[in-house]
């Protein structure tokens, strides 16, 4: 199958994930060196200028420290172009090390090409998923009104969704929605509310 053909740069956290995504996607690909990047002022500011002139793609692993990661990019590139593709919550463990991860889950270079594939062309990055009519979007109201915000059982909620949708347990609402308006359709995702609602009940 042929690679991903991306204006964006992409940023991973290590080089093994580099050389993972390398096979999914003909892209400019860089990486955080872990938490190095909180110290690193050259790499912030190429992260900036790329974020500006070409626009970012932020594919960090589903645990803490991939979401600290991209709270921490976030803040760097400021109003630049980001955006952010997100692996599913996967447990097991990397072939090239002894034990698994701390909470568990496989990073990028544990993931397969088509969950790869995949969580790009969920994120809206491929030319075949365009955003849905602003008409049919799915809204902050919608969540609301579905019990995934604002109630006492909403967090529980999101994360039944999330797994239903291949998406990680830690993903915020607020990313929830920008997602879910790349991925679903505005019926669709009623749909599968009411499939969480009969499996709740």
């Amino acid at each position: 199958m042929a690679k991903i053909r991306l204006r964006q740069a992409v940023i991973v956290e290590g080089k093994y994930d580099k050389i993972k995504l390398e096979s999914v996607v003909d892209a400019l690909i860089l990486t955080t060196d872990g938490f190095r990047i909180f110290k690193d002022k050259e790499r912030r500011e190429l992260l900036r200028s790329l974020a500006k002139t070409r626009g970012l793609i932020v594919l960090t692993d589903s645990d803490g420290a991939g979401f600290k990661l991209r709270g921490h990019i976030n803040g760097i590139v400021g109003d630049g172009e980001v955006t952010h593709v997100y692996i599913p919550d996967i447990f097991g463990k990397e072939k090239r090390k002894r034990t698994a991860s701390a909470e568990g889950k496989l990073g990028v270079e544990g993931m397969d090409t088509a969950t790869l594939r995949e969580a790009f062309r969920r994120a809206g990055v491929l030319e075949d998923n365009r955003r849905q009519d602003s008409g049919d979007a799915i809204t902050r109201q919608d969540l609301y009104e579905d019990g995934l915000t604002g109630g006492e059982n909403a967090a529980a909620r999101r994360r039944a969704l999330y797994a239903r949708l291949g998406l990680p347990g830690r993903l915020s609402a607020s990313s929830a929605l920008e997602l879910m308006n790349h991925m679903l359709s505005r019926k669709e995702y009623k749909v599968l509310v009411r499939e969480l609602d009969r499996t709740t009940d």
